[in-house]
């Protein structure tokens, strides 16, 4: 522990979602000391955003000592770019849709000019995991964030992966379905791998196997249009075979695309984090086989499936407060 540890042990971590922006203070042993949130649907223009979140953040700021015991402040957020601390075009974002945020900056200002980095949600998970998750001591891996879309933070020797423009990695919309049959996707492409690995695509696969077949299934006692992937879940692990078919084609998708991945980093381990990741081996075992029937032979049997070591709850607060750690 250096000296500027001592003088400023803590960073803060900001989980910045479409729904809720969540803030942690975090020492260097990733333990969270004090935490708060605000609604960030709530608020139209980036200004009041900003004020709103000071004005919580303060509160718990005065719980650590104060401002001078914070050494920097890491955000992970949509379509963030790491290179120029900005939000781009964020389509869930009221006051990031339409345009560049230099939401780093307008921090760093309201904060008495602490440095602030900021990078996707799926590139924080990735720095999460290689600082205080299953990744630590590993310096080529893949971890894939698997939500309401499907995300990917890739480290490559030990660095994470930005490309010349900040956005590299965008692994969940490769295309895995080509032509007319492709679902269209949130992107505005067809077929990508979000649109059938998320959680919103098992439960689109599920309202299509029950639309398509007469086969019986705990689902059909649902609304089809509220069908969630938690409740194709319960219902495979009720025995279902129709939900448990569900997880088996979305397991073997995934395990396909990882096959791919495979082929430009030779990954030591894929990481999967997320909702998803709780239906445990109903996805797990088939991405394992997918892998192994689909890699190429030179890639066989080297890399590691896991799952995130992180609490849930407080996974995304620790990869963003790992972005704070990295400041030089």
């Amino acid at each position: 522990m250096n000296d500027q540890t001592v003088m400023k042990p803590y960073v803060i971590g900001l989980d910045l979602g479409g729904t809720n922006s969540v803030f942690g203070i975090v020492d260097a042993r990733g333990d969270i000391k004090a935490t708060t949130a605000i609604k960030t649907g709530s608020y139209e223009k980036v200004e009041e955003y900003v004020d709103a979140c000071v004005d919580v953040l303060q509160v718990i700021i005065d719980q650590v000592g104060g401002i001078e015991k914070i050494k920097a402040m890491g955000i992970g957020a949509p379509n963030g770019n790491f290179y120029n601390g900005t939000i781009e075009f964020a389509p869930n974002l009221p006051w990031a849709h339409d345009g560049v945020v230099p939401l780093a900056k307008m921090f760093s200002e309201r904060l008495n000019g602490i440095p602030v980095a900021l990078t996707n949600d799926a590139n924080a998970a990735a720095i999460g995991e290689m600082v205080y998750g299953v990744a630590r001591g590993m310096k080529n891996f893949i971890v894939i964030t698997l939500g309401t879309g499907v995300g990917s933070g890739i480290v490559v020797n030990g660095q994470l992966l930005y490309g010349h423009d900040g956005f590299a990695g965008e692994l969940g919309h490769v295309t895995m379905v080509r032509g007319e049959e492709g679902r269209m996707c949130g992107c505005g492409r067809k077929g990508c791998l979000e649109c059938y690995c998320s959680a919103t695509g098992v439960a689109r696969t599920a309202r299509e196997l029950l639309s398509k077949t007469e086969r019986p299934s705990l689902l059909r006692e649902l609304d089809p249009e509220k069908i969630t992937s938690l409740d194709v879940s319960i219902a495979a692990g009720k025995g279902d075979e129709l939900a448990k078919e569900i997880y088996d084609f979305t397991g073997h998708m995934l395990g396909e695309a990882c096959a791919d991945f495979a082929a430009f980093s030779s990954p030591e381990a894929f990481i999967f984090f997320g909702g998803m990741v709780k239906a445990g081996e109903l996805i797990m075992k088939p991405i394992r086989e997918a892998y192994n029937e689909h890699v190429l032979k030179i890639f066989k049997n080297k890399a590691q499936f896991l799952v995130s070591g992180l609490d849930g709850a407080s996974a995304a607060v620790l990869g963003a407060s790992a972005i704070g750690w990295e400041i030089q």
